[in-house]
């Protein structure tokens, strides 16, 4: 009778060790997922501050040429400075929204320079517009690496059972896709008509 009772109390502590092992290991895979998608939010952050950090040489560059465009100066600076805002509070829906403000205001700003032609030629420029278009690159790469982290981590917690331990650790579904402004889903018409 004694080996029974031994026999049964090392098959319950057998399961409640492998319960414990797989509720830890579903507990850290919704850990190690979520910060993927802080760190994933932090590379994002990185390069729209870069590209922040661009914008007043590219503006100073343009004003000696176009001194009277003091509307798109003024805008691009508010842009920027409101991008700023959010990604110094972690505010990522913020954050998008502001990077398409500061994205409209930069290409209102580079379509007055077709106004101009030796800006066009101006060395400074053109090697702040490579700069711009690299950046440009490397947000739209850590974009997609975030979206990425983001939609790991919610097929991670819904899938069953996954959702109950995400449920009992509360962890919840993270809405805050990267996603097209307003407008940029439409192909832009090209026309070439008035061409040269």
């Amino acid at each position: 009778m004694k080996k029974k009772t031994i026999w049964i109390l090392i098959i319950i502590a057998g399961l409640i060790l492998l319960s414990y092992s797989y509720v830890k290991g579903k507990y850290n895979a919704f850990v190690t997922l979520d910060e993927n998608v802080k760190k994933q939010w932090s590379q994002v952050e990185n390069v729209l501050q870069r590209r922040a950090d661009l914008i007043p040489n590219l503006v100073s560059t343009v004003k000696g040429y176009a001194a009277h465009e003091k509307g798109i100066f003024e805008n691009v600076a508010s842009a920027r400075a409101r991008l700023a805002g959010a990604i110094g509070s972690n505010d990522v829906k913020g954050a998008v929204a502001a990077n398409s403000q500061l994205t409209g205001a930069l290409s209102r700003l580079l379509a007055i320079v077709e106004n101009y032609p030796d800006l066009k030629a101006n060395q400074n420029f053109l090697e702040l517009q490579r700069e711009l278009a690299g950046t440009e690159n490397r947000i739209a790469i850590e974009r997609k690496r975030y979206n990425d982290a983001v939609n790991m981590y919610n097929v991670m917690i819904r899938r069953f059972p996954n959702n109950l331990f995400a449920a009992m650790f509360n962890f919840t579904k993270n809405d805050n896709y990267f996603k097209a402004a307003p407008g940029k889903k439409e192909v832009p018409k090209v026309d070439f008509s008035n061409a040269k």
